[in-house]
């Protein structure tokens, strides 16, 4: 059985980073695609999408008993994240960010990341101890 209370809090804490993060986007992509050296319409619209993505999977930690294959795409969604997200740093996708722009992206990669870790030990099945 997986660690439903380590995965709610993963999925919980997943949400939050990623409702932040949309709202700076989404509100201040003018004010940091000169220092992150990214498209403003492409910090807008990311910011935007990734709002309805936190209230998924702000809803998915929220039950008392959250979806296995719902939190599964959470996992492999954020695997995916980190991809594109280390590909967008070292300019795979034609733009050029910033120094400021790799460092932010590779920050939000590892936090991506990491939430991907965490959910992904939760959802396996919780060993009983002492049994042979």
């Amino acid at each position: 059985m997986p660690n439903m209370r380590m995965l709610r809090l993963a999925l919980l804490a997943d949400a939050a980073a990623c409702a932040a993060c949309g709202v700076v986007l989404a509100a201040g992509a003018g004010a940091l695609a000169g220092p992150l050296g990214l498209p403003e319409p492409l910090l807008r619209w990311v910011g935007l999408g990734l709002l309805p993505w936190a209230a998924f999977v702000g809803l998915t930690g929220w039950a008392a008993s959250p979806s296995r294959r719902a939190a599964w795409a959470i996992v492999a969604l954020n695997a995916l994240w980190v991809l594109d997200s280390l590909l967008l740093a070292a300019g795979a996708f034609g733009l050029a960010p910033t120094g400021l722009g790799v460092a932010f992206i590779l920050a939000q990669a590892t936090l991506g990341g990491g939430f991907a870790v965490v959910q992904t030990l939760a959802l396996r099945p919780v060993q009983s101890e002492g049994v042979a």
